[in-house]
């Protein structure tokens, strides 16, 4: 961090301020030396006036990183693992400049974020007398209220030679993305996650 000020121009600010006259002016006179002792704390002040302003974005803390994350609630039960200072100011800002939302756009932008650039929502729809199509998906009132977030398959781990009696033959998920988008989305919905297909 560049420093506001040297401490010679904080002295030199600090020498305007007395009356003119050779009693205040003159070199090595205790007014001068009350200047350069001054200047040194006038200097440590606005660098620590600079710092300070740094603090108040949650993306360029350093000693209140705690406090910004106390009060924004991280780590959440989403976060995973213990991440690094960098890590934990993306997190934070993130948070802090978070506006929410209930569209596809929305949820598609969460999961690019966390990872899945190509992923995409199909949205299901509760069947209804007079809009119904042969051939089309069956569903209840309550489907109306189901959306899928279909995810590419590179999270599906197929079981490996050796393993274990009774471990699945596959298993998939990303507990990370599926906390964050069941804690985000809209609490009357219900979301299924599908990763290529499964």
């Amino acid at each position: 961090m560049a420093e506001l000020m040297s401490a010679g121009q904080a002295a030199d600010a600090i020498d305007a301020l007395f009356p003119p006259g050779p009693a205040w002016r003159s070199d090595g006179s205790l007014p001068q030396l009350y200047c350069q002792a001054w200047a040194e704390e006038v200097v440590r002040f606005c660098n620590r006036l600079s710092a300070l302003l740094g603090e108040c974005d949650p993306g360029t803390a350093n000693e209140l990183m705690p406090d910004w994350e106390r009060v924004l609630g991280l780590p959440d039960e989403c976060s995973v693992g213990a991440p690094s200072l960098e890590a934990r100011r993306l997190a934070a800002a993130a948070k802090y400049t978070m506006t929410g939302g209930q569209s596809r756009g929305y949820f598609i932008g969460i999961a690019a974020q966390l990872g899945y650039p190509n992923a995409t929502i199909t949205e299901f729809h509760a069947r209804r007398y007079g809009r119904a199509r042969m051939g089309g998906r069956y569903g209840g009132w309550g489907w109306q209220f189901v959306w899928q977030l279909n995810l590419p398959a590179s999270q599906v781990l197929p079981r490996k030679s050796g393993a274990p009696f009774g471990d699945r033959y596959q298993s998939w998920g990303d507990a990370q993305l599926e906390c964050t988008i069941n804690k985000l989305k809209p609490a009357h919905t219900r979301v299924f996650f599908s990763y290529g297909g499964v």
